[in-house]
């Protein structure tokens, strides 16, 4: 009796033993199986939208069949409409403020997102204090006094109120003044003036100009101080150094580098539409083939990577350096648009 008790409990060690290591391998197989998963919906999810043709939506959008039938400024109003309602209607759609996963470990498409929507806010910006006025004493419009600060709203925001909502909603207030702008409501004006554009271009070659810089500190740089150049008057509220050390973070170079490109994505498509309302302007002052050379450079940085991670290769290193690539051709693009700025405010 002893001898088979000691079978039956060797026995059960061992069959225990067995189905431990069969649950194991088990969940390491379903761990394996919904990481899979997870990279499957990040990269599918990951996809930037394509560029669309902006006088073509336009058309669609008014139901009209020829560019000379839209009033001016229309052009302008549906590509920020039609750039805000793919931020939010993309594949995937909105994802900066998912909390769930895998969304919540996706921060590529975040940093794209965020680049579109500081460009809607400053066009946004730009249609609330400049082109729908006709001076500086002169009454803004009221949907676009709405619609600019629901733009503003915190981009991260899940509940209560959401982005998305908040954003929508902004949507909403543009289609308003878009709609009064189709049926020439004499308090819904667009003014292609030279002085209007070339304000918002101000703008532009700021945010372009810290992009740049962003990223060309993937290698880390150290540089001069030339935040008071230009001035013997000038100074500043804290000391400044004579040489500034920039050096963008290891975790931060594909943010950065993601950031850059939906920036550049939104402007390709707002230079579009401004060379279609602004066109008697920049034919007036010769400067259609300056504004067509900017839209060239900035399309050159929506080239496909093939590399599933951005390389950050030193400049004369075996690797390349993805952020200096993307960096040169925003430095050109931003070249040329003070070019374009100077030339409307004095050509």
């Amino acid at each position: 009796m002893g001898t088979v008790s000691s079978g039956s409990s060797l026995g059960s060690k061992g069959s225990g033993k067995l189905g431990s290591k069969v649950i194991s391998s088990a969940a390491v197989a379903a761990l394996l199986v919904v990481a899979l998963l997870w990279y499957g919906i990040i990269w599918f999810f990951s996809d930037e939208p394509d560029q669309f043709n902006v006088v073509n939506r336009a058309l669609e959008n008014a139901g009209a069949m020829d560019a000379s039938d839209l009033v001016r400024g229309y052009v302008t109003t549906n590509t920020l409409l039609e750039v805000s309602e793919t931020l939010l209607n993309k594949r995937g759609g909105y994802i900066s403020n998912d909390i769930l996963p895998p969304f919540i470990f996706m921060d590529n498409m975040p940093s794209w997102e965020f680049g579109v929507l500081v460009q809607i806010r400053d066009l946004a910006k730009a249609f609330r204090n400049d082109f729908a006025r006709s001076q500086s004493q002169s009454t803004e419009n009221p949907s676009l006094s709405e619609a600019e600060p629901k733009f503003n709203f915190d981009n991260d925001s899940w509940i209560l109120p959401s982005s998305e909502g908040e954003y929508q909603k902004g949507i909403e207030y543009l289609i308003k003044y878009q709609k009064a702008l189709s049926t020439n409501d004499p308090n819904a004006q667009f003014f292609a003036r030279a002085d209007n554009l070339a304000a918002w271009l101000s703008i532009v070659q700021k945010r372009l100009g810290s992009i740049s810089q962003g990223l060309s500190a993937s290698v880390g740089q150290v540089r001069i101080n030339t935040d008071l150049a230009g001035d013997a008057e000038a100074t500043s509220s804290a000391g400044a150094p004579g040489l500034v050390e920039d050096k963008t973070s290891w975790m931060e170079i594909d943010n950065r580098f993601y950031e850059a490109r939906g920036h550049a994505w939104a402007l390709i498509h707002f230079l579009r539409a401004v060379e279609a309302d602004f066109s008697d302007v920049l034919q007036k002052k010769n400067a259609l083939v300056s504004l067509r050379q900017i839209i060239r450079e900035l399309e050159a940085t929506q080239q496909s990577t093939w590399s599933p991670m951005v390389l950050n290769g030193s400049g004369y290193g075996l690797l390349p350096n993805y952020s200096l690539i993307l960096a040169n051709y925003i430095s050109r693009a931003n070249a040329a648009i003070i070019d374009l700025q100077r030339l409307l405010e004095e050509g």
